[in-house]
C-alpha cells in the first residue's frame, strides 16, 4: 500500500489519467498505468526527460489497447490500495502474461507479486515511509538481467566502502509504503532489500520487475537512472522523443487531420502555448491558418499590441484581432464564482471564433479550433475520456468549452508540459521573450481579479501586475520564476497614508518555481525585491493600501488563485 507521508517537491494533485486520444501512437512509447499515486505524474515527467514518449493511462487499460497505441514497456504507479482489499484495483493479467516489460512501482510491484501468485502482507519491523537505503544482492554470474534496473550504479554506504559496480551496491532511495512483498511470485528472485530486511527489489530477469520505493523523486538520487535502464537496457527504447522528433510527428498529423483543403483558425491568449500550436499548424498547412486574437479586456499591460506586432511583423502568420472588451466583460459583470467565470469566458471565446469564422467564409468554410491545450490542462479540468477523475478546476479550453461547437479541435500540445512546449517553440523560432515568458491563463485576469471582475478593478490589478514583472525583471529573476502575478483580493483594510486614515484594498503577489506546473513551491524571493514591489504598488496604484505574499506551495495550493 502507498501510504501518504512526508510529501516532496514532487507531490501532484490528485487526478485520473486521460488515455489517448490520437489515433496513431509515435513508434515507441512507454504506458504508464496510473493506481492513484501522488507521484504518477512525476514519473511521466521523468520518462519524458530521458527522451521517451510515454503517456498516463487509467488502471483499466487492456493489453489489446496497448497494442493499439504501440508500447514497448509498462510502468505500474503506486497507489493508495492494498492489494487485498476489495475493489482494489488490478491490472489486466494478459499484461502480465504478454511479455511486454513490466516496472510494478510500491503499490505496481505489489499488483505483480499478487496477480502471479505470490503474497502480498501488511509491513512488519520498521516503518519505511521516506528516506531509506536498500541493498543489490549479489546474483548468479550468468543471470545479469535479474539486476538490470541497477546495473552501472554505485553509491557508498555512510561511514563504510563503495558499492561494487551494480551488484552489491548500496542505494539511497525514497520510500512510502505499508505493505510488503511477503512471498515472491514463482519464477522471480529477490533483487534488493531494505535495512529492514523487507524486499525491496525483485525481478524474473525476463523483463517484469518490482521495485518497492520510488525512482522518480527527487529524494532517490540515482531514480533517474534506474529508468533509464528500464527503457534502454530492458524496453530497448531509444531516446528518440526530442524537438525536431515531435515538430515532425505533429505537422504530419495536422496535416491528416486537417486534410489538403481545410481550414483552421486559431485562438492566441498571449501565452506561449497558444503561439507554439499556431507555429505548427502554420508549418502544417501554410495560410490555411487564420490566428485570432481576442481582447478580452482581461489581458496585462500592453499584451494585445505585443501579440499583434510578434505575428504580423516578426513571424508573418495571418492574423485577426478583435476588439471584445465589452462584450466579454458585460457577459462577467456582477458573477463572482470562478468555475462560471471560465465557462463564461470559454463559450464567449467560442462564439467570438465562430463569428470570425462567418466572416472569412467568403473564401472557404473553416472547419477546425486550433488551441494550445498542455497535458496538465487536461489533467486537471477532467475531459469526458477520464475513468475516475476528479475535477481540480475547468480550463476554459478543456471543460469550459460549450457543447454544439461548429468546430473540431486541433490540439498538437495535448501530452505536452510547460517545458517540452518551451523547447519546441525555441526549435521553431519563437522569440525567446515569448518562449520564456511567464504563464497566461486563457481566463486571463478575470480569475486573478477575485469576487466581481470591472474595468475599474481590472484596471487596478494591470497596473500591480506590471509593477511584479518590472521588478522581477530588474533583478535578474524572472528567468529563475516560474510564474509571477499580483491577485486583487476583495479584502479592504485599514491604512495611514499621510497622516490620513484608509480603507483600501489588498493585493497579493504570488511568485513559484516549477519545472513542470503540476507541482510548485513558493520563491524565496529576497527581501528587498518584495520590499520594492509593495512600496511600489502602494504608492503607484489608487486604491491599494496593503500587500501582502503567498507562501503555499502546488499542493495544496493551485498555482492560480482561481
Amino acid at each position: 500500500m502507498h501510504a501518504p507521508g512526508h510529501v516532496p517537491e514532487t507531490t501532484l494533485e490528485a487526478a485520473a489519467p486521460q488515455p489517448a486520444q490520437q489515433e496513431h501512437a509515435p513508434r515507441e512509447m512507454i504506458a504508464i498505468l496510473d493506481y492513484g499515486s501522488q507521484y504518477s505524474r512525476l514519473i511521466a515527467r521523468r520518462v519524458r526527460e530521458c527522451r521517451v514518449y510515454c503517456e498516463l493511462l487509467p488502471a483499466s487499460t487492456t493489453l489489446d489497447e496497448l497494442r493499439r497505441l504501440g508500447a514497448k514497456g509498462v510502468i505500474l504507479s503506486g497507489g493508495p490500495d492494498s492489494v487485498y482489499d476489495a475493489g482494489a484495483r488490478r491490472v489486466d493479467q494478459a499484461i502480465l502474461e504478454s511479455g511486454l516489460p513490466v516496472l510494478g512501482i510500491c503499490y505496481g510491484m505489489q499488483l505483480l507479486a499478487n496477480q502471479l501468485g505470490g503474497r502480498v502482507e501488511p509491513h512488519t519491523g520498521r516503518r519505511e515511509y521516506g528516506p531509506a537505503r536498500i541493498s543489490v544482492l549479489p546474483q548468479p554470474a550468468d543471470a545479469a538481467a535479474l539486476d538490470a534496473l541497477f546495473a552501472g550504479l554505485t553509491e557508498a554506504a555512510e561511514g563504510g566502502e563503495d558499492g561494487a559496480e551494480g551488484k552489491g551496491a548500496t542505494l539511497d532511495v525514497w520510500m512510502s509504503h505499508g505493505d510488503s512483498v511477503g512471498e515472491l511470485p514463482r519464477g522471480f528472485v529477490p533483487v534488493a532489500r531494505s535495512e529492514s530486511g523487507a524486499l525491496a527489489a525483485m525481478s524474473d530477469g525476463r523483463g517484469r520487475i518490482g521495485i518497492q520505493f520510488h525512482p522518480e523523486v527527487a529524494h532517490t538520487p540515482q531514480g533517474t537512472a534506474m529508468l533509464e535502464n528500464f527503457l534502454f537496457r530492458v524496453c530497448g527504447c531509444a531516446p528518440t522523443w526530442t524537438p525536431g522528433a515531435f515538430i515532425e510527428e505533429a505537422v504530419g498529423r495536422i496535416r491528416e487531420q486537417v486534410g489538403d483543403e481545410g481550414r483552421v483558425i486559431c485562438g492566441l491568449s498571449g501565452g506561449v502555448d497558444s503561439a507554439v500550436a499556431a507555429l505548427l499548424v502554420h508549418k502544417a498547412i501554410g495560410d490555411r491558418l487564420t490566428c485570432i486574437f481576442v481582447d478580452t479586456g482581461c489581458m496585462r499591460a500592453g499584451e494585445p499590441e505585443q501579440v499583434v506586432e510578434t505575428f504580423r511583423s516578426h513571424l508573418r502568420i495571418p492574423l485577426v484581432a478583435v476588439d471584445a472588451r465589452e462584450r466579454f466583460l458585460t457577459r462577467l459583470a456582477g458573477v463572482t464564482d470562478p468555475e462560471q467565470k471560465r465557462r463564461i469566458i470559454g463559450e464567449e471565446f467560442v462564439r467570438v471564433f465562430e463569428a470570425e469564422a462567418e466572416r472569412l467564409r467568403e473564401r472557404e468554410p473553416i472547419g477546425f479550433l486550433a488551441q494550445g491545450t498542455l497535458y496538465p490542462d487536461v489533467i486537471e479540468s477532467t475531459s469526458h475520456d477520464a475513468s475516475a477523475a476528479q475535477k481540480i478546476k475547468t480550463h476554459h479550453n478543456v471543460g469550459g468549452l460549450p457543447e454544439g461547437m461548429q468546430f473540431a479541435l486541433v490540439e498538437p500540445l495535448r501530452y505536452l508540459f510547460k517545458d517540452e512546449v518551451r523547447q519546441i517553440g525555441a526549435e521553431l523560432g519563437l522569440p525567446e521573450e515569448w518562449v520564456w515568458r511567464h504563464p497566461f491563463p486563457g481566463p486571463g485576469l478575470a480569475i486573478r481579479v477575485i469576487g466581481e471582475v470591472t474595468p475599474e478593478r481590472l484596471a487596478t490589478l494591470r497596473h500591480a501586475d506590471s509593477i511584479v514583472i518590472e521588478e522581477l525583471r530588474r533583478a535578474g529573476l524572472y528567468r529563475q520564476i516560474g510564474q509571477a502575478f499580483a491577485v486583487l483580493t476583495p479584502l479592504q483594510s485599514v491604512g495611514v497614508m499621510g497622516d490620513g486614515r484608509t480603507y483600501a484594498s489588498m493585493v497579493a503577489v504570488r511568485a513559484v518555481t516549477t519545472g513542470d506546473f503540476m507541482t510548485a513551491d513558493w520563491a524565496r524571493l529576497p527581501h528587498d525585491v518584495l520590499a520594492r514591489v509593495a512600496n511600489r504598488i502602494v504608492n503607484e496604484v489608487p486604491g491599494v493600501n496593503r500587500v501582502v505574499y503567498d507562501i503555499t506551495s502546488k499542493p495544496p495550493a493551485t498555482i492560480e488563485w482561481e
